[in-house]
């Protein structure tokens, strides 16, 4: 019956936040959106005020975040490095620590803390379940690059827009000269083709939008049964960083992967910190936009690319991999029309 009623809370989370976000997917205009979220409501916490709040998570910053309770309030929680997160324990057992990138939209949570000089909530102890964790990162993994494929979009369809009016009057322009002197009709066929071809063009390149392609990968490795970044293992994360921060429309897609010692639970969840502490130096040392990162996953002993049964290959296995994911309709070189070309 617990897990039963653990399932229906996570299919009801997912079903919810889909709801949030489907205004932004559907493209519908602004006025529905503020329409849907007019009943919430913003509040604000007296400095030095304890309080305790549960909700959703709606909203996710660098450093802070917003809990939506069941009665519409939304309130803005601070993290320090103070903030404990974990797990909720159960009988006579603790719960399990997170990083605080593990704090995703979508997840149903449980704070504690006082209010700050700002009316924000400083957050001094965070609570979670297991289950609802799982099912936000389904749901931040798929809804996170929605929401950017659409916030590019709307810029290219606003580029096409414009682009479309000025090649209507050079046609336009073209037909009165072809009218007037027959000897220039090729000149206006060429420029028509063009133009034609610069729309298709574009066309291609917006339907490209939603297809990322790697264009830089590196790995670090971690010595056995450790989740600390040795001098290496930041060097080669300082010069992926800098690739990713000049490339245009990246993603980072970090995955954290043990050798075969140990039990595999074990292996899994040492993976998933050796992927977060990836994450923190890359957004602490580099200030790499959460948004800009795919949700880490630890994969444990699977997907090994070596033989674990010998002490390298074993090394080679206990590492993080970090890929630079580039837009690839963003990427494409913009189409030219060059209307006094007959070319």
């Amino acid at each position: 019956m617990i897990i039963n009623l653990r399932m229906f809370r996570s299919l009801a989370l997912a079903f919810g936040l889909a709801l949030t976000l489907s205004p932004l997917a559907l493209g519908q205009d602004s006025t529905q959106t503020k329409t849907n979220t007019a009943s919430t409501s913003a509040r604000s916490v007296a400095s030095g005020e304890k309080m305790k709040i549960k909700g959703v998570v709606v909203r996710r910053d660098a450093d802070t975040f917003t809990v939506r309770d069941l009665n519409g309030a939304d309130t803005i929680v601070r993290l320090t490095d103070r903030t404990s997160v974990k797990t909720s324990g159960g009988f006579l057992r603790s719960g399990t620590n997170y990083g605080q990138t593990n704090i995703l939209r979508g997840l149903n949570l449980e704070v504690e803390g006082r209010g700050g000089s700002s009316g924000e909530l400083m957050a001094e102890k965070i609570r979670f379940n297991e289950s609802d964790l799982r099912t936000a990162r389904a749901v931040e993994s798929r809804a996170t690059p929605l929401e950017e494929r659409a916030t590019v979009a709307e810029g290219r369809i606003s580029e096409v827009e414009q682009n479309a009016q000025k090649l209507s009057g050079q046609l336009d322009e073209l037909a009165a000269v072809s009218n007037a002197a027959r000897g220039g009709a090729k000149a206006a066929q060429a420029t028509a083709d063009a133009a034609v071809a610069g729309v298709n063009s574009t066309n291609e390149r917006i339907s490209a939008l939603d297809d990322y392609v790697p264009q830089e990968t590196t790995a670090v490795n971690f010595r056995l049964g450790s989740a600390m970044l040795n001098a290496e293992a930041k060097s080669k994360l300082d010069a992926i960083a800098t690739k990713a921060l000049n490339a245009k429309g990246y993603v980072l897609e970090v995955t954290g992967f043990a050798d075969s010692t140990g039990r595999t639970e074990r292996n899994r969840q040492l993976s998933q910190r050796r992927a977060d502490a990836v994450i923190r130096y890359m957004v602490e040392q580099h200030q790499i936009p959460l948004r800009r990162i795919i949700t880490p996953y630890g994969f444990g002993e699977s997907n090994p690319i070596a033989d674990n049964k010998t002490r390298t290959g074993r090394a080679e296995n206990r590492r993080v991999e970090v890929k630079v994911l580039v837009n690839k309709g963003l990427t494409q070189p913009a189409p030219v029309v060059n209307p006094g070309s007959g070319q």
